[in-house]
Protein backbone atom coordinates (compact mmCIF):
# COMPACT_ATOMS: atom_id res chain seq x y z
CA UNK A 1 0.00 0.00 0.00
CA UNK A 2 2.79 2.44 0.94
CA UNK A 3 4.68 1.52 -2.20
CA UNK A 4 1.62 2.28 -4.39
CA UNK A 5 1.08 5.58 -2.56
CA UNK A 6 4.64 6.78 -3.10
CA UNK A 7 4.62 5.65 -6.73
CA UNK A 8 1.43 7.63 -7.37
CA UNK A 9 2.84 10.67 -5.58
CA UNK A 10 6.07 10.51 -7.59
CA UNK A 11 4.14 10.24 -10.86
CA UNK A 12 2.04 13.28 -9.95
CA UNK A 13 5.15 15.32 -9.12
CA UNK A 14 6.73 14.37 -12.46
CA UNK A 15 3.64 15.42 -14.38
CA UNK A 16 3.59 18.78 -12.54
CA UNK A 17 7.26 19.39 -13.41
CA UNK A 18 6.68 18.65 -17.11
CA UNK A 19 3.65 20.95 -17.16
CA UNK A 20 5.61 23.77 -15.52
CA UNK A 21 8.45 23.35 -18.02
CA UNK A 22 6.19 23.74 -21.04
CA UNK A 23 4.28 26.58 -19.44
CA UNK A 24 7.27 28.69 -18.34
CA UNK A 25 10.40 27.18 -19.84
CA UNK A 26 10.34 29.15 -23.10
CA UNK A 27 10.10 32.56 -21.46
CA UNK A 28 13.08 34.56 -20.21
CA UNK A 29 14.19 38.14 -20.17
CA UNK A 30 13.44 41.46 -18.56
CA UNK A 31 10.33 43.48 -19.26
CA UNK A 32 11.60 46.74 -20.78
CA UNK A 33 8.86 48.68 -19.05
CA UNK A 34 9.02 46.92 -15.68
CA UNK A 35 11.20 44.77 -13.44
CA UNK A 36 12.38 41.20 -13.33
CA UNK A 37 15.20 39.25 -11.65
CA UNK A 38 18.64 39.86 -13.16
CA UNK A 39 19.18 36.09 -13.29
CA UNK A 40 16.87 36.02 -16.30
CA UNK A 41 19.67 37.68 -18.28
CA UNK A 42 22.12 34.81 -17.87
CA UNK A 43 21.58 33.60 -21.43
CA UNK A 44 18.87 33.58 -24.01
CA UNK A 45 17.95 32.24 -27.37
CA UNK A 46 14.24 32.07 -26.92
CA UNK A 47 11.45 34.44 -27.76
CA UNK A 48 8.71 35.83 -25.58
CA UNK A 49 5.23 36.86 -26.71
CA UNK A 50 3.77 40.30 -26.22
CA UNK A 51 1.84 40.55 -22.98
CA UNK A 52 -1.89 40.04 -23.30
CA UNK A 53 -3.80 43.16 -24.18
CA UNK A 54 -0.78 45.09 -25.49
CA UNK A 55 -1.20 46.36 -29.03
CA UNK A 56 1.49 45.15 -31.39
CA UNK A 57 3.07 48.10 -33.17
CA UNK A 58 5.98 48.27 -35.59
CA UNK A 59 8.30 49.34 -32.76
CA UNK A 60 7.41 46.30 -30.63
CA UNK A 61 6.94 43.66 -33.32
CA UNK A 62 10.43 44.11 -34.82
CA UNK A 63 13.40 43.21 -32.66
CA UNK A 64 16.47 45.40 -32.23
CA UNK A 65 19.84 44.02 -31.18
CA UNK A 66 23.21 45.32 -30.09
CA UNK A 67 26.30 43.13 -30.25
CA UNK A 68 29.18 44.66 -28.31
CA UNK A 69 32.07 42.82 -29.95
CA UNK A 70 34.99 41.80 -27.76
CA UNK A 71 37.81 43.91 -29.21
CA UNK A 72 39.70 44.44 -25.96
CA UNK A 73 39.76 47.91 -24.45
CA UNK A 74 38.05 49.37 -27.49
CA UNK A 75 34.58 49.74 -29.01
CA UNK A 76 32.92 47.97 -31.94
CA UNK A 77 29.13 47.79 -31.64
CA UNK A 78 26.86 46.13 -34.20
CA UNK A 79 23.37 47.66 -34.03
CA UNK A 80 20.69 45.86 -36.05
CA UNK A 81 16.97 46.38 -36.59
CA UNK A 82 15.08 44.97 -39.55
CA UNK A 83 17.20 45.51 -42.64
CA UNK A 84 19.36 48.16 -40.95
CA UNK A 85 22.86 47.36 -39.67
CA UNK A 86 25.22 49.96 -38.22
CA UNK A 87 28.75 49.39 -36.97
CA UNK A 88 29.41 51.93 -34.24
CA UNK A 89 33.20 52.29 -33.95
CA UNK A 90 35.72 49.87 -35.43
CA UNK A 91 38.03 48.85 -32.58
CA UNK A 92 41.80 49.14 -32.90
CA UNK A 93 43.98 48.34 -35.88
CA UNK A 94 45.22 45.23 -34.05
CA UNK A 95 41.71 44.00 -33.17
CA UNK A 96 40.38 44.24 -36.73
CA UNK A 97 40.74 40.51 -37.48
CA UNK A 98 38.71 39.64 -34.38
CA UNK A 99 36.03 42.20 -35.23
CA UNK A 100 35.79 41.11 -38.85
CA UNK A 101 35.64 37.42 -37.90
CA UNK A 102 32.67 38.13 -35.62
CA UNK A 103 30.92 40.17 -38.31
CA UNK A 104 31.28 37.27 -40.75
CA UNK A 105 30.06 34.75 -38.15
CA UNK A 106 27.02 36.99 -37.62
CA UNK A 107 26.30 36.84 -41.35
CA UNK A 108 26.99 40.52 -41.93
CA UNK A 109 27.82 41.18 -45.58
CA UNK A 110 26.76 44.82 -45.77
CA UNK A 111 26.44 47.75 -43.40
CA UNK A 112 23.94 50.58 -43.65
CA UNK A 113 26.60 52.76 -42.13
CA UNK A 114 29.70 52.98 -39.97
CA UNK A 115 29.71 55.57 -37.19
CA UNK A 116 32.87 56.78 -35.49
CA UNK A 117 31.94 58.30 -32.15
CA UNK A 118 35.23 60.22 -31.88
CA UNK A 119 38.83 60.14 -33.09
CA UNK A 120 40.54 57.85 -30.55
CA UNK A 121 42.47 54.98 -32.14
CA UNK A 122 40.58 52.36 -30.13
CA UNK A 123 37.41 53.47 -31.92
CA UNK A 124 38.70 54.31 -35.41
CA UNK A 125 41.59 51.88 -35.84
CA UNK A 126 39.79 49.26 -37.92
CA UNK A 127 38.09 51.54 -40.45
CA UNK A 128 40.78 51.51 -43.13
CA UNK A 129 40.98 47.70 -43.15
CA UNK A 130 37.18 47.48 -43.14
CA UNK A 131 37.00 49.78 -46.17
CA UNK A 132 39.51 47.52 -47.96
CA UNK A 133 37.84 44.26 -46.88
CA UNK A 134 35.14 44.14 -49.55
CA UNK A 135 32.40 44.75 -47.00
CA UNK A 136 29.59 46.76 -48.56
CA UNK A 137 29.44 49.98 -46.53
CA UNK A 138 26.72 52.55 -47.02
CA UNK A 139 27.60 55.83 -45.31
CA UNK A 140 30.45 56.67 -42.94
CA UNK A 141 29.50 59.07 -40.16
CA UNK A 142 31.64 60.88 -37.61
CA UNK A 143 31.21 63.45 -34.87
CA UNK A 144 31.09 66.99 -36.23
CA UNK A 145 33.27 68.13 -33.34
CA UNK A 146 36.88 66.98 -33.12
CA UNK A 147 40.28 68.32 -32.15
CA UNK A 148 42.23 67.62 -35.32
CA UNK A 149 43.67 70.70 -37.02
CA UNK A 150 41.87 70.07 -40.28
CA UNK A 151 39.25 67.76 -41.77
CA UNK A 152 41.96 66.10 -43.86
CA UNK A 153 43.64 64.89 -40.67
CA UNK A 154 40.49 63.29 -39.31
CA UNK A 155 41.09 59.51 -39.05
CA UNK A 156 37.89 58.72 -40.95
CA UNK A 157 38.88 60.96 -43.85
CA UNK A 158 42.39 59.49 -43.89
CA UNK A 159 41.06 55.92 -43.74
CA UNK A 160 38.77 56.50 -46.72
CA UNK A 161 41.40 58.24 -48.84
CA UNK A 162 41.49 56.59 -52.22
CA UNK A 163 37.89 55.46 -52.01
CA UNK A 164 34.86 57.23 -53.41
CA UNK A 165 33.31 57.65 -49.98
CA UNK A 166 32.95 60.89 -48.09
CA UNK A 167 32.44 61.31 -44.36
CA UNK A 168 29.14 62.72 -43.14
CA UNK A 169 29.66 64.72 -39.95
CA UNK A 170 26.79 64.68 -37.43
CA UNK A 171 26.03 66.09 -33.99
CA UNK A 172 23.29 66.41 -31.38
CA UNK A 173 19.86 66.94 -32.93
CA UNK A 174 20.52 64.74 -35.97
CA UNK A 175 18.89 61.38 -36.62
CA UNK A 176 19.65 58.34 -38.78
CA UNK A 177 17.30 55.84 -40.45
CA UNK A 178 16.56 52.67 -38.47
CA UNK A 179 14.03 50.06 -39.63
CA UNK A 180 11.20 49.68 -37.14
CA UNK A 181 12.58 52.33 -34.80
CA UNK A 182 14.60 55.50 -34.44
CA UNK A 183 18.28 56.34 -33.98
CA UNK A 184 18.67 59.81 -32.48
CA UNK A 185 21.94 61.67 -31.96
CA UNK A 186 21.77 63.36 -28.55
CA UNK A 187 25.27 64.80 -28.50
CA UNK A 188 27.71 66.36 -28.68
CA UNK A 189 26.01 69.74 -28.42
CA UNK A 190 29.23 71.74 -28.26
CA UNK A 191 32.90 71.27 -28.97
CA UNK A 192 35.30 70.24 -26.24
CA UNK A 193 38.81 71.56 -26.81
CA UNK A 194 40.10 69.53 -23.88
CA UNK A 195 39.53 65.89 -24.82
CA UNK A 196 37.97 64.27 -27.86
CA UNK A 197 36.22 61.84 -25.53
CA UNK A 198 33.86 64.72 -24.77
CA UNK A 199 33.17 65.18 -28.48
CA UNK A 200 31.74 61.67 -28.59
CA UNK A 201 28.57 60.87 -30.48
CA UNK A 202 25.96 59.89 -27.89
CA UNK A 203 22.95 58.13 -29.39
CA UNK A 204 19.58 56.76 -28.37
CA UNK A 205 18.33 53.72 -30.30
CA UNK A 206 14.64 52.88 -29.95
CA UNK A 207 13.12 49.65 -31.20
CA UNK A 208 11.81 46.27 -30.13
CA UNK A 209 9.70 47.97 -27.48
CA UNK A 210 12.69 49.43 -25.63
CA UNK A 211 15.62 51.82 -25.76
CA UNK A 212 19.42 51.76 -25.70
CA UNK A 213 21.70 54.68 -24.78
CA UNK A 214 25.07 54.44 -26.51
CA UNK A 215 27.53 56.71 -24.72
CA UNK A 216 30.73 56.44 -26.76
CA UNK A 217 33.62 57.66 -24.60
CA UNK A 218 31.57 60.47 -23.03
CA UNK A 219 33.16 61.66 -19.78
CA UNK A 220 31.79 63.87 -16.99
CA UNK A 221 31.94 67.19 -18.93
CA UNK A 222 29.82 65.92 -21.84
CA UNK A 223 27.48 64.13 -19.44
CA UNK A 224 26.95 67.43 -17.63
CA UNK A 225 26.36 69.26 -20.91
CA UNK A 226 23.69 66.81 -22.08
CA UNK A 227 22.03 66.52 -18.67
CA UNK A 228 21.86 70.31 -18.38
CA UNK A 229 20.23 70.46 -21.83
CA UNK A 230 17.68 67.87 -20.70
CA UNK A 231 18.33 65.48 -23.60
CA UNK A 232 19.31 62.38 -21.59
CA UNK A 233 16.23 60.13 -21.25
CA UNK A 234 15.56 56.87 -19.46
CA UNK A 235 16.94 53.90 -21.38
CA UNK A 236 16.56 50.19 -20.72
CA UNK A 237 20.13 49.44 -21.82
CA UNK A 238 23.25 51.59 -21.32
CA UNK A 239 26.48 51.10 -23.22
CA UNK A 240 28.72 52.52 -20.50
CA UNK A 241 30.92 55.44 -21.52
CA UNK A 242 34.72 55.32 -21.80
CA UNK A 243 35.04 51.59 -21.09
CA UNK A 244 33.79 52.00 -17.52
CA UNK A 245 36.72 54.21 -16.49
CA UNK A 246 36.49 56.43 -13.41
CA UNK A 247 36.21 59.69 -15.39
CA UNK A 248 32.75 58.78 -16.72
CA UNK A 249 29.34 57.48 -15.58
CA UNK A 250 28.28 59.94 -12.89
CA UNK A 251 25.59 59.42 -10.28
CA UNK A 252 23.50 62.05 -12.09
CA UNK A 253 23.72 60.14 -15.38
CA UNK A 254 22.57 56.86 -13.88
CA UNK A 255 19.79 58.64 -12.01
CA UNK A 256 18.54 60.05 -15.33
CA UNK A 257 18.95 56.88 -17.38
CA UNK A 258 17.96 54.27 -14.75
CA UNK A 259 19.07 51.39 -16.98
CA UNK A 260 18.23 47.76 -16.31
CA UNK A 261 21.30 46.46 -18.16
CA UNK A 262 24.74 48.03 -18.62
CA UNK A 263 27.30 46.80 -21.14
CA UNK A 264 30.99 47.60 -20.65
CA UNK A 265 33.38 47.11 -23.55
CA UNK A 266 36.88 46.76 -22.14
CA UNK A 267 39.86 44.63 -21.14
CA UNK A 268 41.18 45.01 -17.60
CA UNK A 269 44.38 43.36 -18.80
CA UNK A 270 44.92 46.21 -21.26
CA UNK A 271 43.88 48.96 -18.83
CA UNK A 272 43.63 48.03 -15.18
CA UNK A 273 41.40 50.98 -14.25
CA UNK A 274 38.59 49.62 -16.43
CA UNK A 275 36.01 49.02 -15.27
CA UNK A 276 36.51 51.27 -12.24
CA UNK A 277 35.38 49.95 -8.86
CA UNK A 278 33.34 53.14 -8.32
CA UNK A 279 31.40 52.61 -11.55
CA UNK A 280 30.63 48.99 -10.68
CA UNK A 281 29.50 49.99 -7.18
CA UNK A 282 27.27 52.71 -8.61
CA UNK A 283 25.61 50.37 -11.10
CA UNK A 284 25.18 47.73 -8.42
CA UNK A 285 23.54 50.25 -6.08
CA UNK A 286 20.91 50.86 -8.79
CA UNK A 287 20.50 47.08 -9.24
CA UNK A 288 21.75 47.25 -12.83
CA UNK A 289 22.82 43.98 -14.47
CA UNK A 290 26.39 44.55 -15.71
CA UNK A 291 27.80 42.56 -18.64
CA UNK A 292 31.39 42.90 -19.87
CA UNK A 293 32.79 42.02 -23.28
CA UNK A 294 36.01 40.71 -21.71
CA UNK A 295 34.01 37.83 -20.21
CA UNK A 296 33.11 36.56 -23.70
CA UNK A 297 34.75 35.10 -26.79
CA UNK A 298 32.81 37.12 -29.37
CA UNK A 299 30.89 39.73 -27.39
CA UNK A 300 27.75 40.63 -25.47
CA UNK A 301 24.51 40.40 -27.44
CA UNK A 302 21.53 42.39 -26.18
CA UNK A 303 18.19 41.95 -27.94
CA UNK A 304 15.03 43.98 -27.39
CA UNK A 305 11.98 42.07 -28.51
CA UNK A 306 8.34 42.69 -27.64
CA UNK A 307 9.31 45.01 -24.81
CA UNK A 308 11.65 42.48 -23.19
CA UNK A 309 15.45 42.41 -22.85
CA UNK A 310 17.39 39.29 -23.75
CA UNK A 311 21.13 38.89 -23.22
CA UNK A 312 23.64 36.36 -24.48
CA UNK A 313 27.33 36.06 -23.70
CA UNK A 314 28.64 34.88 -27.06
Amino acid sequence: MNRKFWFALGTLALLCAVFAFFLFGGQSGLRAGGTAPSAALAESGTSSPLPAGEEQTEATSMEMSLLAINVGKADALLLRSGGTAYLIDTGTEDSFDQMFRVLKEEGVTSLTGVLLTHTDKDHTGGLEQLAESGMDIGTVYASAYYNKKSEKKHPAVKALKGTEKDVVFIKGGDSLPLDGGTLSVLGPLEKSDDKDDNNSLVMLAEGGGGTMLLAGDMEFPEEESLLKAGVIPHADVLKVGNHGDNDATSDALIRAVTPKVAVISTSTEEKQSTPAARVLRLLNSWKVTVLQTQDTKNGVLITLRGGEIFAEMK
